[in-house]
């Protein structure tokens, strides 16, 4: 819900919104905190509605209410032209379920973004970096365990890899979703739409959660966040979840230290561990059951043994 708090209270309602009236401004603001309920979607949307506002507004329209298809067209055009089509896509779709919605309150009679295509965008192949097995071995290896951020660190990074996890929904973890399950150790992830992922852990995985939770007396907190911040200057950790971002500098900082010269980020690891899964003869059904996928197509976008095959063929230009 920050994203509303930040719409409404560090900055006003878009000009456009507020110059409609109040029905339409609190159709606008009942968009977000009732409509999207993942916090992911919710940030993504506000960002695409508030600069395709800006844009109007930039232009001379005065209202949302007079929105036209024109302006959805043109923003959409200009946005294909400086960002990546997926991108440009997401913009549309904010901005077709923000008016879907605005049609539903009737505070305008129609979708002017309802009859604009998007940029046609085909992906067979994911663009997260991943590692080489090695790679993601000498990573965790590298990181020090004498320290509550070690064991967190590496506890986090093991749970991406063997668990395929998305680390919205390793973040989202508290204590109890480690549990002992058939005498192994299981997870249980909160993944988006509220769906509930329940797999047991890999053997490695295993031992880092065990000592992380043991080594920071985590059991003792079951309701508690599973992955916390730090204390500054004391390196313990506290009761607050660790935001996505400090995770994504954490393994920043990890992959430098390990010396990795990859640009990886969260999702690296999640490609990492389905591609060495499927590498080691797994399935890509099974893959797409491990992450949660509805579809193995999507599982797809993650296996990148291709690219071994691809490097093997290039180096068979021997000049």
């Amino acid at each position: 819900m920050t994203d509303l708090i930040h719409i409404t209270a560090s900055q006003p309602l878009p000009a456009l919104v507020a110059a409609a009236g109040e029905r339409a401004q609190i159709r606008f603001l009942e968009f977000f905190a009732a409509n999207i309920r993942n916090a992911n979607t919710r940030r993504a949307y506000a960002r695409a509605v508030v600069a395709f506002l800006a844009w109007c507004e930039g232009r001379g329209v005065v209202s949302v209410t007079d929105v036209q298809p024109l302006h959805v067209g043109a923003y959409i055009e200009a946005l294909s032209l400086s960002r990546s089509a997926p991108t440009a896509k997401q913009h549309l779709a904010a901005i077709r379920h923000l008016f879907d919605w605005l049609v539903m309150g009737q505070v305008v009679p129609l979708n002017p973004a309802a009859s604009v295509r998007g940029p046609s965008h085909s992906v067979r192949r994911g663009k997260t970096p991943v590692l080489d097995p090695t790679e993601a071995r000498q990573l965790l290896d590298a990181i020090d365990i004498s320290t509550q951020a070690g064991l967190r660190d590496r506890a986090l990074i093991g749970l991406m890899v063997f668990s395929f996890s998305r680390i919205g929904a390793a973040l989202g973890m508290k204590v109890e979703d480690v549990y002992v399950q058939t005498r192994r150790l299981w997870v249980r992830l909160h993944e988006k739409g509220g769906k509930i992922h329940e797999m047991p852990c890999h053997h490695s995985l295993e031992v880092y959660l065990d000592a992380y939770l043991d080594g920071c007396g985590l059991r003792q907190d079951p309701k508690g966040p599973l992955f916390r911040t730090l204390e500054r200057g004391r390196g313990v950790l506290t009761s607050t979840p660790l935001p996505q971002a400090n995770a994504y500098a954490m393994i920043g900082r990890r992959a430098a230290a390990a010396g990795i010269a990859t640009k990886i980020g969260n999702h690296t690891f999640r490609a990492t561990g389905i591609t060495a899964y499927l590498k080691n003869g797994g399935t890509l059904e099974n893959a797409a059951a491990m992450a949660n996928h509805a579809s193995t197509r999507t599982t797809q976008l993650y296996d990148r043994r291709s690219d071994q095959v691809s490097l093997d063929e290039i180096e068979r230009v021997r000049i």
